[in-house]
């Protein structure tokens, strides 16, 4: 026999967990994790003999993987950025794609593969809790939030291994010759760098909400509507 069983701790479980994933994979495909120098373009142009010129500004920004920069077509800068990956290949050299980078790619895309099935799982026990809610003799929140666990732990080793990353050529260029690991000298962090940080905090609240919304599918209220032999089990 199957049970609906809806608790408010249960729900706020699963939502924040989706919402969870959602901003780990969000922040690791944003190309918003440094923020570069300003930088100006000459742009020269000849009318009847009388030369003009006059400079534009954007600013670049880089990603883990990808990079964010203004074409220039013709005489004027496209208003529109041009975001694109910069990787040709995981073989590419430290200068160009660092190996630090690398690493912490890997460990952002286990993490969201962690996550992503953690989200399933809640998914799943929000739509449908079954009578059986154990796995080998463990919960299914607990066996979740585990998962979550090791995804946050994923995260937070991508977070300290990616400023590893800013010796290369391709920070220097961006941010100033001074770059180097953990120096980040004329950059700024992104907006993309802070949400993944407070994705990963989330992460790990998440795994400790995991232990409560177990509590409450099993909660003396839950099991006296059961034996009473309600279907739909709707606990505040």
């Amino acid at each position: 026999m199957c049970y609906v069983i809806i608790t408010c701790r249960s729900l706020g479980w699963t939502l924040l967990s989706i919402a969870v994933a959602l901003i780990i994979v969000t922040s690791v495909v944003s190309p918003y994790w440094l923020i570069g120098i300003p930088t100006s373009y000459r742009l020269d142009s000849q009318n009847d003999s009388l030369q003009q010129s006059k400079k534009e500004e954007f600013i670049p920004t880089v990603g883990i993987f990808n990079r964010c920069r203004k074409l220039q077509k013709g005489l004027s800068l496209m208003k529109r950025e041009n975001c694109a990956t910069f990787v040709t290949g995981y073989t590419d050299p430290n200068d160009d794609f660092p190996h630090a980078w690398k690493a912490a790619l890997v460990f952002f895309a286990l993490a969201g593969l962690l996550l992503s099935f953690s989200m399933i799982l809640s998914m799943i026990l929000a739509v449908l809790s079954l009578f059986v809610r154990s796995f080998f003799g463990k919960s299914i929140f607990t066996i979740a939030g585990l998962v979550q666990s090791i995804a946050g732990l994923l995260s937070v080793l991508g977070l300290v291994i990616y400023p590893a990353g800013w010796g290369s050529d391709r920070i220097n260029r961006l941010c100033g010759e001074y770059a180097n690991p953990y120096i980040i000298d004329r950059c700024e962090l992104g907006w993309s760098f802070y949400l993944c940080v407070v994705g990963t905090v989330l992460v790990f609240l998440c795994s400790i909400l995991s232990i409560q919304a177990d509590h409450s599918t099993t909660s003396r209220k839950v099991e006296e509507e059961v034996l009473e032999g309600k279907n739909l089990i709707c606990v505040i």
